[in-house]
């Protein structure tokens, strides 16, 4: 591995466990200032959702998305899977759909 594949790779362990750290609060249900235009909303529009579910939600996505990172830097600089690259790209925009049609749709963080 040259020096600048390592400095890659550890770039990719750095985001990856940063991702995963800042999930553990939002898993517990804490956190929501973490969590975008949730933290911008007046407390009356706040008190219309659900703020302890939306951050758990958050934080299982932060979380696999964490882990993924984790394993595609692992499968990257390690293996040189250069494939893998599509591959985490269609993970982490497939969750980024889903996250975003799971939260506008059917109520569910709403009170």
């Amino acid at each position: 591995m040259t020096p600048s594949e390592l400095t890659g790779f550890i770039i990719f362990i750095l985001i990856s466990l940063s991702l995963i750290g800042l999930s553990i609060p939002l898993l517990m249900g804490k956190g929501t200032g973490l969590i975008a235009g949730y933290n911008t909303m007046t407390p009356q529009e706040k008190a219309q959702w659900d703020g302890p579910a939306l951050a758990r939600f958050t934080g299982r996505l932060l979380l696999v998305i964490g882990l993924t990172t984790l394993l595609f830097g692992a499968g990257l600089f390690l293996l040189a899977l250069e494939w893998l690259t599509w591959v985490y790209l269609a993970v982490v925009l497939g969750l980024s759909v889903f996250a975003v049609i799971y939260c506008n749709t059917g109520s569910r963080f709403k009170k």
